[in-house]
């Protein structure tokens, strides 16, 4: 009797659990995408295994982020996403549309990994890649090494550096960096000013983006500039001797977040995505795919350490902190002046 028992328990506990671990099944949710291998490896590292466990699907729209979040706020009495990522200038037009929820701890039980400094607006968003805005160089030809944001001036570099755009965010972060170097600050860019002044003859192109600038040090145009780090790793897993340099008075870098949508309409398998994004799992996809940085306390593989420039205590205390709203504000202005002095 007591093996009969035993064994009805059994079959009566098999469905339920099935039932328990598919909870999700039939839920889609909608989210904003980049594109290429950064979506791949967050389907590979979030997505599927959250599928396997649940039965939940996401849905990832590729596009641009700044057209995306047009979208959003047109439409956030019937929002086109359920969850939106968004680096760290972008969150500051979502919390002035009012659109996102606060993500707590108590809902997402992983958000107390979070290491101290990553989580810039409080209770929103969620954050989970780091990518860094720094100096690179070609060690076969530049061998007296760079060292800061303002070395891009350096007289050896004639002709054979390349920055991005003014109308990009690396561009902020860059400018920024030189700023502060040379004594000014977010309040009073006129060192940083000066400083591309005189790294004009230098700068043999501005970058219209990431894939031009790889294909400028690919091809041998450019020798130095200013590039992403993870960028820099591939130009690395291509052959090009890529340095990549730290500099020692600070790092300027921008944070991805996922966000939760106001009024989302399955609010727990929105918890379950970032459970799973920031769990050890999901927070090496990136990092294996592209060698963005980590936002946890997740321990580092060897082979993603030593690539990674976010990879200790000492390193993340290099992560300058940025006031994104102050630098959204001058963004006009800058690009404005940026250009002046580059193409004039």
């Amino acid at each position: 009797m007591k093996v009969a028992t035993a064994a009805a328990a059994s079959a009566l506990a098999s469905p339920y659990v099935h039932a328990q671990s598919r909870k999700f099944a039939g839920i889609t949710l909608r989210v904003n995408g980049y594109g290429g291998l950064y979506d791949d490896a967050l389907k590979k590292s979030v997505v599927a295994p959250l599928e396997e466990k649940y039965g939940l699907k996401v849905q990832f729209n590729a596009g641009m982020t700044a057209s995306d979040l047009v979208k959003l706020i047109a439409n956030k009495n019937n929002p086109p996403y359920d969850l939106f990522q968004a680096d760290s200038s972008y969150m500051v037009e979502l919390l002035k549309a009012n659109i996102i929820e606060e993500i707590e701890v108590t809902e997402v039980a992983n958000i107390k990994r979070i290491l101290p400094g990553f989580r810039e607006f409080g209770e929103y968003g969620v954050p989970y890649s780091v990518a860094s805005v720094v100096p690179v160089y070609n060690s076969k030809y530049i061998k007296q090494p760079l060292t800061s944001y303002s070395d891009i001036a350096r007289p050896d570099l004639a002709g054979r550096a390349v920055i991005p755009t003014a109308d990009t965010i690396a561009s902020s972060l860059y400018i920024l960096g030189i700023a502060e170097e040379n004594g000014g600050s977010i309040s009073d860019l006129e060192p940083a000013f000066k400083i591309l002044a005189a790294a004009k003859p230098n700068i043999v192109a501005l970058a219209q983006s990431n894939v031009a600038e790889v294909q400028m040090f690919q091809g041998e145009e450019a020798y130095a500039g200013i590039f992403w780090d993870g960028r820099a790793h591939e130009l690395r897993t291509k052959g090009v001797p890529i340095v990549t340099v730290v500099p020692p008075k600070g790092v300027y870098a921008t944070t991805s977040y996922f966000n939760i949508i106001k009024g989302v309409k399955y609010p727990e398998a929105a918890y379950a995505f970032a459970e799973q994004l920031l769990s050890d799992q999901g927070m090496l996809g990136l990092p294996e795919a592209l060698r963005y940085g980590v936002t946890t306390d997740v321990k580092l593989p060897d082979n993603l350490s030593n690539d990674l420039l976010f990879n200790s205590a000492e390193r993340n205390k290099l992560k300058k902190t940025i006031d994104w709203e102050k630098l959204n504000e001058t963004r006009s202005a800058r690009i404005e002046r940026i250009n002046k002095i580059v193409r004039s």
